[in-house]
């Protein structure tokens, strides 16, 4: 008896000394930059400004597949905030996109038709620059914004259409007739003009704030902290996986990429109840567990993220310091201290932005 209670409390002590080791260890300080080096870091990582003029829009965002005109663009806003493409004519695109909010709905889950929850509990990733991202949705199912504006439209749980349905609303509304066919000429009213409509319209919300006044030359756009998280950001590895104009969207990542011995010591006492029946560092609300449920997500894209909590997948974390800390430690590797945290913060704080008014004009359209 006495020899298993030995056997016990040492592998009980071994465990708590393997859990402790990452904090007894001095923690290397990050480096202090210039602002010039600090700028070309994130520069040579493709994390550049976004556009301010309608030329470097199009170079930014067109897609050769569906070239942006000034008609295609005010067709696809009339679509986006216009409650015809609901089942009941109740809600919208940006119902669950509010441009002036982040461009999601800051909830948990989204609601939509006669309000039904997504049904594995997904929130709604913001529209503002993911025309800048290589994918869409959470697991990067839809490959552009054209493609994704086609999905809640037919969702029974959001907007609950069919594309019949949606061509014979529009076709009964001789506006929208005149509309289309100005836009697609002969091809006129079809459900993949629709999307490539609201495609369009979605490849200007584009935000540009005090990051992109940093990056573009400014020392004074942001402040010493927020300096001192970029350089966090960019030392620790973040813009590993944040990188590009977006700040994010550009490639599919295992999360959480760690797990630590600390999150199972639970299960010994209480194993009904321990956080491991999720596969991350919060309930899994909804079960969802990414592409091919191999725990693989789009990243998140970071501009505007501190105006669209609740965060992650199923909306399970309120403040965006508990995101920072769980992001650090369980895909860094190295989990940040309180300061590092706050710092971390300030320099997200940066990427918030307005929306740009570009003013697209026919001079400087793309040929077909």
């Amino acid at each position: 008896m006495k020899f298993i209670l030995s056997g016990i409390a040492i592998t009980f002590a071994v465990v708590v000394l393997i859990v402790s080791l990452p904090f007894l260890l001095p923690k290397k300080s990050i480096p202090h930059f210039d602002d010039e080096t600090l700028r070309q870091m994130a520069l040579s990582r493709d994390i550049k400004p976004t556009p301010v003029t309608d030329k470097q829009l199009l170079m930014a965002v067109d897609n050769p597949d569906n070239p942006m005109t000034p008609e295609k663009i005010a067709l696809g806003k009339q679509l986006f905030f216009d409650p015809l493409l609901s089942k009941d004519k109740t809600i919208n695109c940006a119902s669950c996109h509010i441009l002036e909010q982040g461009g999601d709905d800051n909830l948990p889950t989204a609601i939509g038709y006669h309000g039904r929850a997504n049904p594995k509990h997904l929130n709604s990733p913001t529209v503002l620059n993911a025309a800048l991202a290589q994918s869409q949705f959470w697991d990067g199912r839809a490959k552009d914004v054209e493609e994704q504006a086609g999905g809640p439209i037919q969702a029974p749980f959001e907007m609950n259409m069919t594309p019949e349905e949606v061509v014979s609303r529009l076709q009964a509304d001789q506006g929208y007739v005149a509309a289309f066919d100005e836009v697609f000429g002969q091809e006129g009213i079809t459900f993949e003009n629709v999307r490539k409509a609201i495609g369009a319209y979605e490849r200007t919300l584009l935000t540009h704030g005090a990051f992109d006044r940093f990056l573009e030359g400014d020392d004074d756009a942001i402040s010493p902290a927020a300096k001192r998280g970029l350089a966090l950001f960019i030392v620790k590895g973040c813009k590993g996986c944040h990188t590009g104009m977006s700040v994010g969207g550009q490639s599919i990542q295992k999360f959480p990429v760690r797990n630590y011995v600390e999150d199972y010591i639970g299960l010994l006492f209480e194993p009904d109840v321990n956080l491991k029946k999720s596969p991350f560092p919060f309930v899994n609300t909804g079960g969802f567990l990414g592409r091919n449920d191999n725990l693989r997500f789009r990243v998140p894209i970071l501009r505007n993220i501190s105006k669209t909590a609740p965060y992650f997948h199923n909306g399970s974390v309120k403040e965006l310091k508990e995101v920072v800390r769980i992001m650090s430690k369980y895909q860094v590797g190295d989990e940040f201290n309180r300061t590092q945290i706050d710092d971390m913060v300030e320099f997200l704080k940066t990427l918030d932005g307005e929306l740009v008014e570009y003013k697209i004009g026919k001079e400087n359209q793309v040929s077909g």
